[in-house]
């Protein structure tokens, strides 16, 4: 299991920018003990319906606010009250900020150290999202808006959850520039690709076939962008028109997980039952396709150097634009400056040469 150091990365561990932490449906109002970028954390949907997360551990006497089933805090029914959550251990209260607001034995002042620390979090499409910054900033790019998710005309998605890695990200990083895999492990017939870097952005656009997505002779044409280091998103156009969203989020330095989901475009609006079930039928095989990068993620040696061809896809200018989410803030442009602008491999058409070819 690689680290972040030994992929030579930059300052930070864990990178800067929005990630997936979970699903919707399956948050309530009892606290969940989770954990990602090395720390443990605590999240419920407090009375409001709001979404918080903490830090899990009571600066009290450490104990953790989650994982509890028999203190009768948690057994009368003051686990959650209101949007704050009390210890299970002495029963000291954190609002969502953070901050504590109720000791129940002590008659002073709540003193300025019981607190813990409160992340800030969204729900998008039926996940939720925390951002992460090592330095503490606010957010400098927006979640996607998920626009296809509130279109009466697209089934919406279920998440697949595909649980953990034992591989650093940079490893699922690298298959944004990786056009050579594609055939071998998807059995796609590229006809072009390009990848293009801006900013927080990083797309690959491909066409030409695919064995499992595509059927009838029909072509395939993907979209696929990065918003950040952590969430992909793909509009496919093959058998159906389609919403692919891979989101990977790191547990702790060399492991990884990772969820899939994919919205289709239905033929009736609002759709019919028959609709559905094709929608799901075929995230089903989206989600063998992305099986199949999954199953070498989980099975391989770190590519700390790779052996690169010039004719592999430049995976040199996709682990540079990578590199702005380990560094300062202050630092992010001088990685952005060096890759901006669209990237072609020799002997393979972009966008722009297959539409004027065809």
């Amino acid at each position: 299991m690689a680290t972040t150091s030994d992929y030579g990365l930059g300052a930070h561990t864990f990178p800067r920018g929005w990630f997936m932490i979970g699903e919707s449906v399956t948050l309530g109002s009892t606290p969940q003990a989770i954990r990602f970028f090395g720390r443990d954390l605590v999240i419920y949907r407090g009375k409001s319906g709001r979404v918080i997360l903490l830090d899990a551990y009571c600066p009290h006497m450490g104990t953790h606010l989650a994982k509890n089933t028999t203190s009768w805090v948690v057994r009368d029914g003051r686990h959650v009250e209101g949007d704050s959550i009390r210890c299970p251990y002495h029963a000291w209260r954190f609002g969502p900020d953070g901050k504590a607001d109720d000791i129940p034995y002590h008659k002073g002042p709540v003193p300025k150290a019981a607190c813990v620390r409160s992340w800030k979090v969204e729900e998008r499409a039926g996940c939720i999202f925390v951002w992460h910054d090592p330095e503490n900033g606010q957010p400098d790019y927006p979640l996607p808006d998920f626009a296809e998710w509130n279109d009466p005309s697209w089934v919406r998605w279920k998440i697949d959850h595909l649980g953990t890695l034992p591989c650093h990200p940079q490893e699922i990083i690298d298959n944004i520039a990786d056009m050579q895999h594609l055939s071998p492990i998807h059995g796609s017939r590229v006809d072009y690709f390009e990848n293009e870097f801006d900013n927080h952005i990083a797309v690959q656009r491909q066409g030409g076939g695919h064995r499992t997505l595509v059927h009838g002779g029909k072509g395939f044409h993907t979209d696929t962008w990065y918003t950040g280091p952590g969430i992909l998103l793909s509009r496919l156009s093959g058998d159906f028109e389609t919403l692919m969203m891979i989101c990977h989020t790191p547990v702790d330095d060399g492991v990884t997980q990772a969820w899939h989901a994919l919205m289709v475009r239905s033929a009736n609006t609002p759709p019919a039952e028959r609709d559905v079930v094709m929608a799901r039928a075929y995230q089903a095989q989206a989600l063998a396709s992305f099986a199949q990068d999954f199953e070498v993620w989980q099975n391989k040696a770190p590519a700390l150097n790779i052996l690169k061809l010039s004719s592999d896809g430049p995976f040199d200018k996709a682990r540079t634009w990578y590199r702005q989410f380990y560094s300062p803030r202050a630092e992010a442009s001088r990685f952005q400056d060096r890759v901006r602008g669209i990237h072609t491999i020799p002997g393979i058409p972009g966008v722009t040469k297959q539409t004027a070819a065809e």
